[in-house]
């Protein structure tokens, strides 16, 4: 594996691909992005000319069999996640998948059981466990600088915006593909990363409502859970609000951290010593360090922090807060 390079097709190249993912497997060494597919054939080509690939299809089966192509990054919307990731599978092929993984927890745990049985890698791009600012959280939660933890808040609103106004499709807010609407999209991000920084969760529960009517997924949640180790936490999420606001806070016995799941800000870290800022600044390609850890990881130098089993984890947690019904973990 140390000598060869693996060749990567992506399905879906969308506009998460544009900058956020795409760019990172051609800047990683040991990675070549050589295939990408979407249904728009005219929008594909673009991609593939500008970012200079030198294959591209409409067709994700030609993607999945090309013998050229070792790994598969699925970055469709979720409903098609299953049914992609079952394919590369069966093709015997290292995959990532885009988040959330898959619309149900049952479906995560269909398609990492597809994979384990195979022995094949699969990774999640919940990238914000590689990101150094959430690593430096982490360092701060295990350094205990503010003590034993205690609780975890994380208030997440947002104002409409013109496609939630317009009525026009949307797949963040379909309640067969997304049925929390936006909060499936973005609060998965934020349970995901709580759990890498604190542990798994043994329970959570909340109430959701569609507080506007404005699509048919649900527009505002409010949650409470509690991780394996005792910590507490609560959450709640509201997207017709008037102001912005991404803040989490982190409870310890001795101080306070505060900081942002999405927004570019300091980590504000509070305790006997008073009040530090830090700010480390994300990579052009947020998603740069997660695809460098894929390749580590299949190299043997670690174990990546974005798995099947953890991202069906996050998937787990979602359902109990939507009230879904849901497998036992």
């Amino acid at each position: 594996m140390s000598d060869k390079i693996i060749r990567w097709g992506i399905i879906g190249c969308g506009k998460v691909t544009e900058i956020k993912s795409g760019p990172a497997y051609q800047k990683t060494p040991g990675f070549e992005l050589l295939a990408v597919m979407r249904r728009d054939e005219n929008l594909l080509r673009s991609y593939a000319q500008r970012h200079n690939i030198s294959k591209y299809t409409t067709n994700a089966d030609e993607i999945i069999h090309d013998n050229d192509i070792d790994a598969i990054y699925i970055a469709t919307p979720p409903d098609s996640h299953k049914e992609y990731a079952l394919k590369v599978a069966e093709a015997g092929k290292i995959c990532c998948i885009e988040k959330p993984m898959a619309p149900s927890y049952s479906d995560c745990i269909e398609i990492t059981n597809a994979f384990e049985e195979k022995n094949l890698p699969l990774f999640v791009a919940y990238y914000r466990r590689s990101l150094p600012r959430f690593n430096k959280v982490k360092q701060l939660i295990n350094d205990h600088a503010i003590g034993q933890i205690r609780h975890i808040s994380w208030h997440l609103s947002k104002a409409l915006n013109p496609l939630d106004l317009s009525g026009e499709y949307n797949w963040r807010t379909d309640k067969q593909i997304a049925p929390g609407g936006y909060f499936d999209d973005l609060a998965s991000h934020g349970l995901d990363l709580f759990t890498y920084l604190l542990g798994d969760i043994e329970n959570a529960s909340g109430i959701s409502t569609n507080q506007q009517e404005l699509y048919p997924a649900k527009d505002a949640i409010t949650a409470c859970w509690i991780h394996q180790n005792g910590i507490t936490g609560t959450g709640s999420w509201n997207f017709g609000c008037n102001t912005r606001e991404d803040k989490v806070e982190i409870y310890g016995s001795k101080g306070k951290m505060t900081f942002s799941v999405f927004d570019e800000l300091a980590i504000l870290l509070e305790n006997e010593n008073g009040i530090q800022e830090e700010f480390i600044e994300n990579p052009e390609n947020i998603q740069l360090y997660h695809v460098q850890n894929m390749r580590d990881h299949l190299l043997g130098k670690l174990i990546h922090p974005s798995t099947g089993k953890s991202a069906s984890h996050t998937a787990w947690v979602m359902d109990k807060i939507l009230g879904r019904v849901t497998l036992q973990r």
